[in-house]
């Protein structure tokens, strides 16, 4: 008979490290693949090559077909609550001046009562003892008011009839937001980018998708480096040539045209809410080992 080991127990009334780590228990980890994250050349709404892209000044690239899609959409809905929260005002301004009208008739009719009519006036104690009996609490006829009050009774206790609590329509912002990120963005802020393609004999002739290179040092661009984008003229180059020339030489190395730090503009790398981005691309998952998860009566087989 083999000795007893830790890892071969199984007869204990708990689990042993061994077997939690079998049963996947505790915070599970695991890297991203390629297919979980965005190409750096892909829009980032439509997910697709993109066409004509346009950068804001956060780094985030779009075609330009989708982002100004996305900006009108976003100004349509803007236009929408702007005219609800028009239209709630003015329920408001009506519903308050008719509280006024009410008010004002009441106290003419109060004061037309006090003073022109022959009618004797309730008070509180003698309210309820009407010699027909319409105002007291038992009862058995009712005034107008009443048999008013009596149809329009909201009865909670019937689904159809729950009374629900108003609507409240805040004003809106009016700024359109960037899809990708959560800061302001305007059409004006949005440059167009163009990246420079590798048209080599050999490229052209292994591969049928397009390859671009920083213009600089002909370096092929991948997610791994990191970009610099040029909102002055657009061109995108690799960070290295980005901080070593142009951030020296104040001049784009395509076409020559002045810029300045400032101009230098960071591509975010590729990812959106479908897909991992930044530099921590690892999923994490916690697993309960116990009641509920299925798998607190189940025990690892034995290693043979």
């Amino acid at each position: 008979m083999p000795q007893r080991h830790s890892k071969n127990n199984n007869d204990l009334a708990f689990f042993t490290y061994d077997e939690k780590r079998k049963l996947g228990y505790g915070t599970q980890k695991e890297r991203l693949g390629r297919d979980s994250i965005k190409p750096f050349d892909a829009c980032s709404l439509c997910l697709k090559p993109f066409i004509e892209p346009m950068s804001c000044l956060k780094g985030h690239v779009f075609c330009k077909e989708c982002i100004l899609e996305c900006l009108l959409a976003q100004k349509k809905d803007i236009h929408r609550k702007q005219a609800a929260h028009s239209a709630q005002q003015k329920q408001e301004k009506e519903e308050e001046e008719e509280k006024l009208t009410l008010q004002k008739a009441r106290e003419l009719d109060a004061f037309d009562q006090q003073n022109h009519s022959a009618v004797p006036q309730y008070n509180g104690k003698n309210y309820n003892r009407d010699k027909n009996g319409f105002h007291g609490a038992n009862s058995v006829k009712a005034t107008s008011y009443e048999e008013e009050a009596l149809r329009t009774m909201k009865a909670f206790w019937l689904p159809s009839a729950t009374p629900e609590a108003p609507k409240k329509v805040d004003a809106p912002s009016t700024d359109t937001c960037c899809p990708e990120g959560s800061e302001k963005l305007r059409l004006k802020t949005l440059f167009p980018i163009s990246f420079t393609e590798d048209k080599t004999e050999q490229k052209r002739a292994c591969s049928l998708d397009k390859t671009y290179i920083c213009p600089s040092c002909k370096v092929t661009l991948t997610n791994t480096l990191p970009l610099v984008a040029l909102n002055s003229c657009g061109h995108v180059f690799c960070k290295k040539c980005a901080d070593n020339f142009m951030a020296v030489d104040k001049v784009c190395l395509v076409c020559d045209r002045p810029c300045k730090e400032r101009n230098l503009i960071n591509l975010a790398k590729g990812g959106t809410g479908f897909a991992g981005h930044g530099d921590h691309l690892e999923a994490t998952e916690f697993k309960h080992l116990g009641s509920g998860s299925g798998l607190g009566l189940v025990r690892p087989a034995m290693k043979t």
